[in-house]
């Protein structure tokens, strides 16, 4: 928990410094109340005592009442601000952390977990911040301070204050060994709940194709269910709280009065006055005591689960990132080349090898294909190039230069990928077309149009309402897998990197647009190198170099012709697709 402190502003601890300030001014004019009770107690029961001296002690009081609420509004508007001031910094600290992480890492925690450790955790922290920070010093301070007001007003008195303390404290801690470990369960429920939702609402097609709803629901419920149990266990617990506060407070009230009753009974006049001031304002000095531990137990109800929370947090912030990018700023001589230099790779989590001593070069303008049955490491193996993975053995090299020299934002200057499945954000065809940062200028409206029209999307996008400025949804949701390639293939066109990545990025297109779009790109981009995973013999039979994949391994490389003749696995992967006449005519 103190570890996620260190993330509070300059100006944060200036106002909790001042909050403090205000707060110890607050609990002095609260604990000035009972003197000011007392002395009108006193003016009550001597004779020739004014009115006016009476009602004069009785505006101290509404002074010290005004005062102490004021303070308390100041207070609360200061902590308010600290703790929106604290989770504002510590969501952006996990965002950027989260956008650094590899594929493993997210994998490591979930998509669902750290969507909740952004919001909901943070949450739970910023709960505990902006209540703790004017209960966790008011009370400490309010009930040290009682204590030394009433030391001298009664041993009796002090040693039954004191045994309602012991059974509050004994109660707290108690409650605290049974709920605590819980906390971390309704957490890591959270995550799964997310998880279900998350999945129901992105499978929401195929749910209702195969009739799964009820499937689903079942889903839900049973983690539902599992979060209310364990929230209503918790809650019971804290339940006890209340009854047992409010039976230690109504009891020391009455033993204070049943003490106080016997002492003045056996006094003599003089020393009954005394002992009557000294049981009223005991009381009040008592009440204040255990409001200060009522208070405490109000926060310790919410420590546990942002202990927990705050834990999670940290377990991203502290995370170790598996890719540690170089210092290298990708100014080289070479433009556009790509080196595999006996590359294996395995993913972090499996025992076998996914690749197997891959060897291939890649020069400037030329178009290296991969291809190979499902499972054989196609885009594992082109996903190394912008270091989504790492190599386990030999070097990825990118103009000459290892990868892992590479500052990441050189490295991927440089890159132009289109993903396998095409990802499209909210906002407009024209701001999907030109995101992100390449180094250079924001391309202009006519290359957007340019990189649209070489992409063979110009027709669709001209038939929408607004054109170029027209609404893409979230995922784009709102236009066919086939358009969303051809937007995604766009983006990439108007970076104008030197080394294209298509990952099987043409498999929502049609033969004849997939032709059409292979010959505009190939001389829109002569002088840039494409780097193309297909499933299509069509996509890559023109290709300057195709690398045949089997199981992790390289079992041909070469022109489409020469592979027909000397690699079996190509030949049958052709054969599936296209008679023997279409590939002696291709």
């Amino acid at each position: 928990m103190f570890k996620l402190f260190k993330n509070l502003r300059k100006k944060d601890l200036i106002t909790i410094l001042i909050c403090f300030l205000l707060i110890t001014f607050q609990v002095y004019i609260e604990l000035k109340l009972p003197d000011y009770m007392s002395n009108i107690t006193k003016l009550v029961q001597t004779e020739g005592s004014q009115m006016s001296e009476i009602i004069k002690q009785g505006a101290y009081m509404l002074a010290c009442a005004g005062g102490s609420l004021l303070s308390a509004i100041i207070v609360g508007y200061f902590a308010a601000n600290v703790a929106a001031g604290f989770s504002t910094t510590v969501r952006n600290k996990i965002f950027k952390k989260v956008e650094s992480f590899s594929t493993s890492e997210i994998k490591k925690f979930s998509t669902s977990s750290l969507i909740t450790r952004t919001t909901n955790d943070v949450t739970q922290v910023e709960m505990l911040i902006g209540m703790g920070l004017q209960m966790m010093a008011k009370a400490p301070i309010m009930a040290v301070w009682a204590i030394l007001k009433i030391l001298n007003k009664g041993v009796e008195w002090s040693i039954l204050t004191a045994c309602c303390v012991i059974v509050l404290l004994l109660t707290v801690g108690i409650l605290m060994i049974i709920v605590f470990p819980r906390f971390e369960k309704v957490q890591k429920t959270i995550d799964k709940i997310n998880g279900v939702t998350r999945e129901n609402l992105s499978g929401i097609r195929v749910i209702r194709a195969f009739n799964a709803e009820k499937f689903q629901l079942n889903r839900f419920e049973k983690v539902n269910n599992s979060l209310t149990n364990m929230q209503l266990f918790n809650q019971r617990c804290f339940a006890i709280l209340m009854p047992m506060m409010n039976i230690v407070m109504q009891g020391l009230t009455l033993g204070i009065y049943i003490i106080g009753a016997t002492l003045i009974q056996s006094a003599n006049m003089v020393d009954k006055i005394i002992l009557f001031s000294n049981m009223v304002v005991f009381s009040s000095y008592g009440m204040q005591v255990i409001m200060s531990f009522l208070m405490l137990a109000m926060i310790f109800m919410m420590w546990p689960r942002a202990q927990i929370s705050a834990k999670r947090i940290n377990e991203v912030l502290e995370e170790k990132l598996s890719i540690i990018e170089g210092d290298f700023d990708g100014s080289t001589k070479e433009k556009g080349t790509v080196e595999f230099k006996n590359v294996s790779f395995k993913y972090p989590d499996a025992d076998d090898y996914l690749l197997k001593d891959i060897s291939f070069s890649a020069k400037k303008g030329e178009t290296v294909a991969f291809i190979g049955s499902t499972g054989s490491g196609k885009s594992s193996l082109i996903n190394l190039v912008p270091r989504f993975y790492d190599v386990t053995e030999g070097e990825v090299l990118v103009d000459g230069v290892n990868v892992k020299e590479y500052t990441n934002k050189a490295l991927n200057n440089k890159i132009g990928y289109i993903s396998q499945k095409a990802v499209m954000f909210t906002g407009t065809v024209k701001e999907n077309v030109a995101y992100g940062d390449n180094g250079k200028k924001k391309p202009s409206d006519e290359e957007i149009k340019t990189a649209i029209k070489v992409a063979q999307g110009t027709d669709f996008v001209e038939k929408m309402e607004d054109q170029y400025d027209s609404h893409i949804a979230r995922g784009g949701t709102n236009i066919s897998g086939g358009q969303k390639q051809r937007l995604s293939i766009a983006r990439a066109i108007a970076k104008k990197p030197e080394i294209y990545i298509f990952d099987d990025s043409f498999s929502a297109l049609d033969y004849k647009t997939d032709a059409i779009l292979r010959k505009e790109l190939k001389k829109y981009t002569k002088d840039a190198t494409s780097l193309i995973v297909a499933q299509r013999i069509g996509t890559i039979i023109n290709a300057d170099k195709i690398l045949v994949l089997d199981k992790g391994e390289c079992v041909g490389v070469g022109k489409h012709k020469e592979l027909l003749k000397n690699c079996e696995v190509y030949k049958e992967i052709a054969l599936s697709q296209l008679s023997e006449e279409e590939l002696e005519n291709a």
